[in-house]
């Protein structure tokens, strides 16, 4: 590698502010990451995912017809996220269905309500692009700004229900017996990946977030059991990957956001080497 993208730091403002977004939004990844990880939801965040393709779709439909720019594709990701994630959980905990099958309807509907909207919209390619493979080389300073809120924000709650969250992805029982409320705190455990969807499509894209949501966790939880310490491991991994594929994709050319979620598939499979060796020597 040569040592352009090094020297390119300093005189890029936009390389810069997408390294500052991937390093707030791994802080994201990480923490929310590991209780996706552990409580093996991963499915379920992927659902969410592609379900904001319809509040983005409604959005770019508002924006074009009523000539208002004010409403912004991002809006109606964040609505779609919320709204997606309190259906799933309402719909588990209520009518005791199986999670899978309630997140299939909802991954299904969700784009199907999108792709209508986005087809009788003019001029959205662009946009739609944008938003599936993200385009990190174009994050602002009011992004930046709102990825601090949204990190502010999951840190704080993280903080606040700590034990509550780890007692619901590991013994539910257990936390009936002490008396916790665990449908409104899976709720807003479900809010706060939501959020976490939210902040990392503009980093990732819709269709790459999830590799970043959940691979750096999952290599974290081969080298601790402690949740703590899984969350401090997969956001330094998220960190460094993200950095390790903003070069790569710099030197060659690529993609940003394939690139970081090819660097991090790659990681994940020299962790599985490594742990695989490990056990038979």
């Amino acid at each position: 590698m040569s040592l352009t993208f090094f020297s390119a730091l300093f005189d890029n403002p936009f390389l810069q502010m997408a390294l500052l977004g991937g390093l707030l939004a791994s802080i994201t990844s990480g923490v929310i990451g590991s209780y996706v990880v552990i409580k093996r939801i991963s499915f379920l965040a992927g659902s969410i995912a592609h379900s904001v393709l319809s509040g983005m779709g409604i959005c770019l439909f508002l924006q074009y017809f009523l000539n208002a720019p004010g409403i912004k594709p991002l809006y109606g990701a964040f609505f779609a996220a919320i709204f997606s994630a309190l259906l799933i959980g309402y719909i588990h905990r209520r009518y005791e269905q199986r999670e899978d099958s309630v997140i299939a309807a909802l991954w299904s509907s969700g784009m199907a309500i999108g792709v209508i909207f986005i087809s009788i919209t003019p001029a959205t390619t662009v946009n739609l692009l944008d938003f599936l493979f993200g385009n990190i080389l174009w994050i602002s300073k009011a992004d930046i700004f709102w990825l601090v809120v949204i990190d502010l924000i999951i840190l704080f709650f993280v903080s606040v229900f700590y034990t509550r969250f780890l007692a619901i992805c590991f013994d539910e029982t257990l936390c009936y017996l002490r008396k916790i409320l665990v449908n409104r705190t899976y709720l807003l455990l479900l809010s706060l990946i939501a959020l976490s969807i939210v902040l990392l499509i503009k980093v990732m894209g819709i269709i790459l977030l999830i590799a970043m949501l959940t691979i750096p966790a999952t290599i974290a939880s081969m080298y601790t059991h402690r949740l703590s310490k899984m969350m401090l491991l997969a956001t330094l991994l998220s960190m460094g990957i993200f950095f390790l594929g903003l070069l790569v994709a710099y030197e060659t050319n690529f993609p940003p956001g394939a690139t970081i979620a090819l660097i991090a598939a790659i990681t994940y499979g020299f962790a599985l080497f490594s742990q695989r060796k490990k056990a038979l020597g």
